[in-house]
């Protein structure tokens, strides 16, 4: 029996991946399907806009930037990988089902939450401010950038929603041809700059956070590749493939994800080190950028004048414009399975088309400034329901551990959204009296992990009434 599975451009920089196998009741996957199922997580896991922040990150931690990167590599690519490992551990159909465990209504907002912020809230009007900042407007230089970022979006948003609505073989095409050059014209970018370095990295003096801590500030700043909770709610995609090529017992099927992690991770780590070495030795040519889409624009400007302005542009505009299709598809599926009564698709493309390009217009760096907040609060969240789902075996799956543990943990990453609230915001108000009062009570609030301490408490009550209740349950 021939199986076929697919996975259309779900994720940044995903594109459609055929994998079609005979089935032999196979156990343990081989090395070549291993490798097939890792080019399918990069395919997945990594996209244009995950190159801005690394980016940054190197042009701001200069001297530090290696402790930077090991931060950075923490969040943005180990622990999206244990994301679809623990989907697979859990034999869960999806993030609403591991959610759930929670409770029903909690997975319901969790998930909710989650697709709205890699989707229209955040991620994808994301993909079209990226590729405005890191392409056209290096080329138009003069024009107003909010005149020429609102003419931009509306194209891109309205090729988005037409190619949404008609899903074939523009995903194809765009997947197995663009993401390639999109790589090949990185890479080049990549050998030239490291080759011509514009300045010594250690002979660059590190910024912000980086100066004093540089591995807690690269850890929040992989927040901001939001591939955590991609992983959460895309990686059944991944175990599914795995399940189909033959193996079914969960504890294979998570092995079989980390190997396959394993080649995927090491490329991703490999590009972020290189980018961020790229970023911290572009500070002897320019001052820092206010962003990494305008630092990545002004390297390869420097390295290849407008020809490679030219490429850069093409090349990441269309695969961001693929990254939105995947994304506002992806969207659209699963709110119409959330609410089976409600919309159809047609409808929430829509929406969720006019309701990105609306955000996209705020800017790169708002969309940024207003998504870490969200980032610091829904993380912590995610990584803990990963967490919890491997530690499952020692509690038994039990729903009061789950809600003790995300009780705690939300109240402690309340405190961290609040303090990386923008300053217009926080200062002045309750809401800087508030997040003032939980950097004064919770350990580590200052780094930005004020929900550390609040997760640990929260597991420990609900392990003991868990070891409770079934002490309760032995004797009775």
């Amino acid at each position: 029996m021939r199986i076929t599975l697919i996975a259309a451009g779900l994720l940044p920089g995903s594109g459609d991946i055929f994998i079609a196998v005979e089935e032999d009741a196979m156990k343990k996957l081989t090395v070549k399907e291993i490798l097939a199922v890792a080019s399918m997580l990069f395919g997945m896991f990594f996209g244009a806009g995950n190159l801005i922040f690394p980016v940054s990150m190197g042009q701001l931690a200069g001297s530090n930037m290696w402790q930077a990167a090991v931060g950075f590599l923490i969040t943005g690519v180990g622990l999206p990988l244990l994301g679809v490992a623990a989907l697979g551990i859990s034999r869960k159909e999806g993030l609403l089902e591991l959610s759930s465990m929670v409770g029903k209504r909690y997975g319901l907002l969790f998930t909710c939450a989650l697709y709205l912020t890699i989707g229209p809230f955040f991620a994808i009007p994301r993909c079209a401010t990226v590729s405005y900042t890191v392409g056209v407007e290096g080329i138009a230089r003069g024009a107003s950038h909010t005149a020429g970022l609102a003419v931009f979006s509306l194209i891109f948003f309205a090729l988005v929603l037409f190619f949404s609505l008609r899903p074939g073989e523009i995903m194809t095409w765009i997947g197995k041809v663009l993401n390639p050059l999109f790589l090949v014209c990185l890479g080049i970018l990549l050998i030239r700059a490291l080759i011509s370095p514009g300045g010594a990295i250690s002979a660059v003096r590190p910024q912000a956070g980086y100066a004093d801590q540089a591995f807690f500030t690269g850890l929040l700043e992989g927040y901001n590749t939001m591939d955590v909770l991609a992983g959460l709610a895309f990686g059944i995609v991944v175990v599914e493939a795995i399940r189909g090529l033959g193996v079914s017992e969960p504890g294979e099927t998570a092995k079989s994800t980390v190997r396959a992690g394993i080649f995927s991770s090491l490329l991703m780590a490999l590009i972020y080190l290189l980018v961020t070495v790229m970023g911290a030795q572009s500070r002897g040519i320019f001052d820092t950028a206010a962003n990494g889409g305008q630092a990545l624009s002004q390297i390869a400007d420097y390295y290849f004048g407008s020809a490679g302005a030219l490429i850069l542009a093409a090349t990441v505009t269309v695969a961001c414009l693929k990254t939105a299709v995947g994304l506002i598809t992806s969207c659209g599926r699963t709110f119409v399975k959330l609410f089976p009564g409600g919309p159809s698709y047609r409808f929430w493309a829509v929406a969720f088309s006019l309701l990105s390009f609306g955000i996209a217009n705020l800017g790169l760096d708002t969309i940024i400034d207003y998504s870490m907040p969200v980032l610091m609060f829904l993380y912590p969240l995610a990584i803990t329901l990963i967490a919890l789902t491997f530690l499952s075996g020692i509690f038994g799956g039990d729903q009061v551990v789950f809600i003790w543990t995300t009780g705690f943990t939300a109240a402690g990453a309340l405190f961290d959204f609040l303090r990386a609230l923008p300053e217009g915001l926080r200062d002045g108000s309750w809401i800087g009296r508030a997040a003032s009062f939980g950097a004064e009570i919770l350990p580590f609030s200052e780094i930005g992990f004020g929900w550390v301490c609040p997760a640990l408490m929260g597991l420990f009550i609900g392990l003991v009434l868990h070891f409770i209740k079934q002490k309760r349950e032995l004797f009775s």
